[in-house]
């Protein structure tokens, strides 16, 4: 099935959409509206509209669209009617954190193996294997993983990204603190969590200066 032209923006707020569809109560919500999406997820309703409307045309006067078919639309432009499989590399705590959440297989995406050099990590009898970065190259080539995920540490993130593109790898999501180069046509997602919960932290304190001033004000 040809694959829908949608907008990078666009793209980056179907998983929204689509997380909240799926937790509706079905026999409350055979039906729902774009009114109904935007007061849900505090979003605009002309964006809401737009959005919709880029994967399943325009709702049905006064019924909306119908959400199991909505979700449908949604899982097809967003390429998750098949698992597309992964492999990640570095199985320290974090790593082992992504392995063992299970809302990847939800939007697509399932980690079929994991690689380390430290040796005391290494296990076949996990839900997920920890092979040995020796195995790499060649399991990734054997599987045709075009995706992989960084969580080493900053020292040795652009080796294990260099050894990505090398195996064949096309897209990369990278949680280690720095900027990695890749060639031209490799994507890369940049996720950095440190500098998240500072921003969050920042607007924390920015409310909190900000309710100070307001009851000064009073």
């Amino acid at each position: 099935m040809e694959r829908l032209s949608v907008s990078k923006a666009t793209l980056g707020r179907l998983p929204i959409y689509l997380g909240m569809l799926r937790e509706l109560p079905p026999d409350e919500y055979s039906n729902i509206s774009a009114t109904t999406i935007s007061k849900k997820l505090s979003l605009g309703e002309v964006q809401v509209r737009k959005d919709l409307a880029a994967v399943s045309g325009a709702g049905k006067p006064k019924l909306g669209y119908v959400t199991q078919e909505l979700i449908e639309k949604l899982e097809e432009a967003l390429g998750i009617k098949s698992l597309t499989e992964a492999v990640l590399v570095g199985a320290g705590r974090l790593g082992r954190a992504l392995l063992e959440y299970d809302e990847f297989r939800k939007y697509g995406v399932m980690i079929s193996a994991a690689f380390d050099c430290n040796e005391q990590v290494i296990s076949l009898n996990g839900k997920t294997e920890i092979l040995p970065m020796n195995r790499f190259e060649a399991y990734c080539k054997a599987h045709s993983i075009r995706l992989g995920i960084i969580t080493v540490g900053e020292g040795s993130a652009q080796v294990v990204c260099d050894l990505m593109v090398q195996a064949g790898i096309a897209a990369i999501w990278n949680f280690a603190p720095c900027k990695l180069e890749v060639p031209k046509g490799i994507m890369l997602q940049n996720e950095n969590l440190a500098l998240s919960l500072a921003h969050l932290n920042n607007q924390l304190k920015n409310q909190d200066q900000e309710e100070k001033n307001g009851r000064k004000g009073v």
